[in-house]
């Protein structure tokens, strides 16, 4: 098995072009979270023409809801969340320069799609491990959104966060590349 892929972002195209389905990757740095919530008002203000709380350019965004942060704590238990969830609301947010979605299960065509025409890749992280997880994560503070609670936009620093490149930028999928290489023949 090879090494893990470090990245830190901001991510350039050169950063994700080298990214393929079923590489191992530890992210240092800063990333964001929201979910379907926080994505949906992401992209009315797109579609109203007005500024977002943040440059999404070359930023990975988290799907996860975070527990409450214990004290002495940097956040509470942050596992990610089913994906498909974001799915109608992700292609807008890749084309305005977002580089990376972490979160776990499959993307919808238009998806895969719009991180090809825009040099975007899809990571997974383990679900279930969410305690453990949380570990990686070394600050959090809310950037937008406060009144959704878990679901606000936050920004996180991360260090060693691993994941695993679902879709990569020519379109490989590794749940599909799984199901192949695992089906009774």
């Amino acid at each position: 098995m090879s090494d893990p892929v470090v990245l830190t972002p901001p991510l350039t195209d050169e950063d994700v072009a080298g990214l393929r389905a079923g590489d191992r990757v530890l992210i240092t740095g800063t990333m964001l979270t929201g979910r379907d919530a926080a994505h949906k008002r992401l992209v009315e203000l797109i579609e109203k023409g007005d500024d977002l709380p943040m440059d999404l350019k070359g930023q990975i965004i988290y799907f996860v809801g975070p527990t409450p942060t214990r004290p002495g704590e940097a956040i509470g238990s942050a596992g990610p969340t089913t994906s498909y969830r974001m799915d109608a609301y992700s292609p807008i947010l890749i084309e305005k320069g977002l580089k990376g979605m972490i979160g776990k299960g499959s993307r919808s065509r238009e998806v895969v799609e719009a991180m090809v025409k825009h040099k975007a890749v899809y990571f997974a992280a383990v679900g279930g491990a969410a305690a453990l997880i949380s570990r990686r994560i070394v600050s959090s503070e809310v950037l937008a959104y406060e009144e959704l609670g878990p679901e606000a936009i936050r920004r996180l620093q991360v260090k060693d966060f691993p994941v695993i490149v679902v879709n990569d930028t020519e379109g490989n999928d590794l749940y599909e590349q799984g199901l192949k290489e695992y089906a009774i023949k």
